[in-house]
């Protein structure tokens, strides 16, 4: 388990890396900010309301219950698959609406336009770190 919990935080700080890398990476390349079809920016930012959306829903049937499963037997494979899953179909997601950051930004978005994803997904990150199953069930 806690083997488990260090690779997830690890991930969770590498993941954290990569979004400030996205910003990096759409400041390097980043055409001027030209006026682009604001359909791409409409998609995406429907999309990302899916996104946090579905992060919530994979938290709710995936990490809380095992959390509460791995309180009381800690030695559950199947739980602790599922809240590892749970944790990493988070990450993926939240990385996700960074992603959409950086399309945008390269496409030709402003900062100020990809910044709203790029700190989401930041901030996202940060609130959903892994805790420990017997301190998340109490």
């Amino acid at each position: 388990m806690s083997t488990t919990l260090k690779i997830l935080r690890m991930l969770q700080w590498a993941m954290l890396a990569s979004v400030l890398l996205y910003v990096l990476t759409g400041e390097l390349i980043a055409r001027h900010p030209v006026r682009i079809d604001q359909t791409l920016s409409y998609f995406f930012s429907s999309l990302a309301v899916g996104v946090v959306g579905t992060i919530f829903v994979v938290r709710r049937t995936l990490v809380l219950p095992a959390a509460l499963s791995l309180a009381v037997r800690p030695e559950d494979a199947m739980s602790l698959n599922h809240w590892r899953t749970g944790y990493l179909v988070t990450y993926a997601l939240c990385d996700a609406l960074a992603v959409f950051g950086l399309v945008l930004r390269i496409r030709g978005s402003s900062l100020q336009q990809s910044a709203l994803f790029y700190i989401s997904g930041f901030i996202l990150l940060l609130f959903f770190r892994p805790r420990s199953p017997a301190t998340a069930a109490t």
